[in-house]
């Protein structure tokens, strides 16, 4: 593809409303993992969370009446969103000037607003009226949401392939850019907490009762987590035409499906080493360039070798001089928004030459052979970073990231 640059990034997570302070306390360690407060756990395996604080969700003054009736999902991709386009230098950019595509990863949408509703309706009987709360069901409505608040008049996408979700649609907006579609694409994805989602992973017994430890020897699995990334990707010309600064390039992606099974991984690595090479092929890089890998890194029993044997198939013996962290530890697992939180994350660690660290580890196992860079941050020169999504269902991906020339 052409020359895709990255010139803006918004990130709203447990650790903070902004990229920033996101950034910052990734760096230094910290977890947003905590009790969830959004709604009784009681009888459940776990009681732990990376919630989001209600403070990053406020509207811009200017929200109309119908996005002040946003789902919790929307008002964080919303949030996300503000942040990006101003961070691009865009937010000022009249309405008319504003054909930019959004393609977002969408998942559980409203369903926590639907579940409220549900709830009131059988404690208070038929006469509990909420329709608004089923405005934003449908798994679209926070990319329309968004691109209402922003008069993003341009092609608009949800992409809902589970957790590589929003990975996917970085890399098909990548694409729209990179082909000469538009200009500029918003790119990532919003997920938020609820009930359904919670007990589904409780059933599943792919909880952790205690904060997650990925590539840990004593993980016992993941934390869900809830949060939004926002990427602006730009044609290179038109960024350097309005003097735009670059975190990263957007180098190529891959997609895959491994048709093996709903919920387990292929052991062997197999399936995810077509998507890892995929990507780099895409990219046109080979494996010998690559600096750090953003791992998927749920901390559930299967998925971690399963990952590590995926790398060790591509990268070999050089896998021991590759960083490889997961940021799940502290953000939780993000689901239908992990990918696009975890890109955004890619493309920081790119731009400041710092891998951030893998919350959580202590114990290393040797089932997962690789450095997931322990307690805090390492400063890392980084001119090609991989960032891998491999979801329920089969659904893989993996996008290319590299410095800007």
């Amino acid at each position: 593809m052409a020359d895709v640059w990255i010139t803006g990034i918004g990130l709203v997570t447990a650790l903070g409303c902004d990229r920033e302070t996101t950034w910052s306390r990734l760096i230094r360690g910290e977890s947003g993992v905590a009790p969830l407060r959004l709604f009784d756990t009681t009888g459940y395996r776990t009681h732990l969370a990376a919630q989001v604080d209600d403070s990053c969700l406020a509207l811009p003054r200017c929200a109309t009446a119908a996005l002040r009736h946003a789902s919790r999902t929307s008002r964080l991709g919303i949030a996300a969103t503000a942040e990006a386009l101003a961070d691009a230098g865009l937010a000022g950019e009249p309405v008319e000037h504003r054909p930019w595509a959004v393609v977002f990863g969408g998942g559980s949408a409203g369903l926590f607003e639907a579940e409220s509703f549900l709830q009131r309706r059988l404690s208070r009987g038929v006469r509990t009226r909420a329709l608004n709360e089923f405005l934003e069901v449908p798994q679209d409505a926070s990319t329309d949401r968004v691109a209402e608040a922003f008069s993003l008049a341009g092609p608009r996408l949800t992409v809902t392939t589970a957790c590589s979700s929003s990975t996917v649609a970085v890399g098909l907006a990548a694409e729209m850019v990179g082909g000469g579609e538009v200009a500029v694409a918003l790119a990532g994805g919003a997920d938020g907490l609820c009930r359904l989602t919670f007990a589904g992973f409780n059933s599943l017994r792919a909880v952790d009762d205690a904060p997650a430890k990925p590539f840990d020897r004593r993980r016992k699995g993941l934390n869900l987590g809830e949060g939004a990334a926002v990427l602006v990707l730009e044609d290179a010309h038109h960024a350097r035409a309005r003097g735009a600064r670059p975190y990263a390039r957007v180098l190529g992606y891959g997609i895959t499906a491994d048709a093996f099974h709903m919920t387990q991984p292929d052991a062997s690595g197999a399936a995810w080493e077509r998507t890892i090479r995929a990507a780099l092929a895409d990219a046109g890089i080979t494996p010998e360039e690559v600096d750090y890998i953003n791992a998927h890194g749920t901390a559930t029993e299967q998925n971690d070798p399963a990952e590590v044997a995926a790398y060790r198939r591509v990268f070999g013996e050089r896998l021991a001089l590759i960083p490889v962290s997961s940021v799940k530890g502290a953000l939780g697992h993000c689901l239908c928004g992990a990918g696009g939180i975890e890109a955004a994350i890619t493309a920081l660690a790119v731009a400041r030459g710092m891998v951030p660290p893998t919350a959580g580890f202590a114990e290393p196992d040797p089932a997962c052979p690789v450095d997931p860079v322990p307690g805090v941050g390492r400063p890392w020169p980084i001119r090609v970073a991989i960032s891998s999504s491999f979801a329920f269902g089969g659904n893989s991906a993996a996008l290319v990231l590299g410095k800007t020339r």
